[in-house]
């Protein structure tokens, strides 16, 4: 692996591309509209996808179907081991490294160079024959999507009483030349508060794009409340995780920053009171897949008036598959730090790791690697689980393991699971708590007890051993050995 400094999209490329296996690309030409995704369904995409899938490499298309001069990208963080390289950690350490990260800020500055890289080209929305359809190759997850979507936007606003300013991404609809669809996941966004703040006040909220960036930026712009609470621009986070503060730009027809480095800059103004249905342009009834595997219905949603695009020369389009192993990195890192963050501070040194697991699409489920040291601490994993419900409130489940379960194993986890736990007396239901909209198990035509769709019964499911009686649980103790010692060429 070559010792490249990651600063943007095409730094973090390089870096993979010295990589065995971590990228492929084609020249192939490929049709944005479900064409692309369905490829790479097959070659990496992973997570809650629909099997036939794998985690597999990054994919670059190098021929888009009617945009010649772009290029698309596809996967670039749809594996944990690529994360971790391209952060400079290991796989199991990338929890703590982000906790790390977001305690130790370093705040972004503006842009000092010259010309600002993703302002190269400019396309104003009053220009003759502005179209965003013919300026992004955004694609389509599958042929039944409301549109062409924007993934993996980074959105970028502020406050408009107060002036502070977050970053959050969100799916992102092409909805005609010069307009764009944003769906805000109620209450649970920083620029969802600014938004509301902005409608009261009867004005429309500036609002910047960023679309292919460093993937430290992405990572980081993945935390929420209460780890960074309003206040806290997330950009910050990605300053520490490279050691060098993010550069911004200021957009040409707003009053707002972007990425200075990005690929695609949009700039626009979600507009007061307004709200269209999502599938508007298609009437297909549904949005695009999401990190849970399933299509919802496409609900009404605010509009952005797109100002202006903005790119460098022969850009990148940088896009995710809704339920891909990619964004279960993108949500479950900054999960996974902000468990390790406030149960690190409740009960120091028992907690050993977290995973965010795969099949919860990094938000619903978690798996806690729980050491009980003395007797005290039989009661301790439960409350660690708590606070882990506490750390990130779309959490749903929470599977506890000893110190010698692999949380990263599924099946050692299920071993656990097997072995170490009974449903009557190792399980804790807490119900009527809110959990995330897009589960269905949470609507009253599911369960019509509940009182509103999006509240849940959060699960502890408590796979750890007995303190008193370890000595009944124990595995099997197999002779430590060094295996390349008889076979060389496999374990050098």
């Amino acid at each position: 692996m070559k010792n490249v400094e990651v600063t943007d999209l095409r730094s973090a490329l390089k870096l993979i591309q010295s990589i065995p296996g971590e990228y492929v690309e084609t020249d192939v030409e490929v049709d944005p509209n479900a064409e692309l995704s369905g490829v790479y369904r097959h070659v990496g995409a992973a997570g809650t996808v629909m099997r036939p899938t794998k985690i597999g490499p990054a994919m670059m298309f190098q021929n888009i179907m009617g945009h010649p001069d772009s290029r698309v990208i596809i996967g670039m963080l749809a594996s944990r081991k690529r994360v971790a390289a391209l952060l400079g950690t290991t796989p199991e350490k990338l929890g703590f490294f982000l906790k790390d990260a977001v305690l130790n800020p370093i705040d972004p500055v503006d842009f000092t160079g010259t010309k600002v890289p993703c302002q190269e080209i400019v396309h104003y929305s009053t220009d003759e024959g502005f179209d965003l359809r013919k300026l992004l190759p955004a694609p389509t997850n599958t042929p039944e999507d409301a549109g062409p979507y924007i993934t993996m936007g980074l959105c970028y606003a502020s406050d408009p009483e107060l002036g502070i300013s977050d970053v959050t991404i969100h799916r992102l609809c092409l909805q005609s030349n010069d307009e764009l669809s944003m769906w805000i996941t109620p209450g649970a966004r920083h620029i969802g508060a600014f938004y509301e703040k902005a409608e009261k006040l009867n004005q429309p909220l500036p609002i910047s794009i960023s679309i292919g960036l460093d993937p430290a930026i992405y990572l980081a712009s993945g935390f929420e409340p209460p780890t960074t609470p309003i206040g806290y621009n997330e950009l910050a986070c990605a300053g520490a995780i490279r050691q060098k503060p993010v550069e911004l730009c200021n957009c040409l027809t707003i009053p707002e920053k972007a990425i200075a480095n990005a690929e695609y800059v949009i700039e626009g103004e979600l507009i007061p009171h307004e709200r269209v249905p999502e599938d508007r342009s298609t009437g297909t009834g549904k949005a695009m897949p999401e990190f849970p595997g399933q299509t919802g219905p496409a609900p009404m949603v605010p509009i952005i008036k797109v100002k202006a695009v903005t790119h460098r020369i022969r850009p990148i389009m940088q896009t995710t598959i809704g339920p891909s192993e990619e964004h279960v990195h993108m949500a479950g890192l900054p999960t996974e730090a902000s468990i390790i963050s406030m149960v690190e501070r409740a009960m120091p040194g028992r907690l050993l790791n977290v995973y965010a697991h795969s099949s919860g699409g990094g938000k619903y489920m978690a798996v806690l690697q729980f050491k009980k040291t003395v007797p005290s601490d039989e009661g301790r994993q439960r409350q660690a689980a708590l606070l882990a419900f506490s750390a990130f409130p779309e959490l749903k489940h929470v599977i506890l393991v000893d110190e010698d379960v692999d949380p990263f194993d599924s099946n050692d986890v299920l071993w656990a699971l097997n072995t170490r736990y009974q449903g009557d007396i190792d399980t804790v239901c807490i119900p009527g708590v809110r959990c995330h909209p897009l589960d269905h198990t949470q609507e009253t035509s599911y369960n019509p007890m509940i009182r509103d769709t999006g509240i849940s019964c959060k699960t502890i499911f408590d796979c750890t051993m007995p303190f008193a009686s370890k000595n009944y649980f124990e595995r099997s103790r197999f002779l430590d050995v060094d295996p390349a010692h008889w076979l060389p060429d496999l374990y050098r």
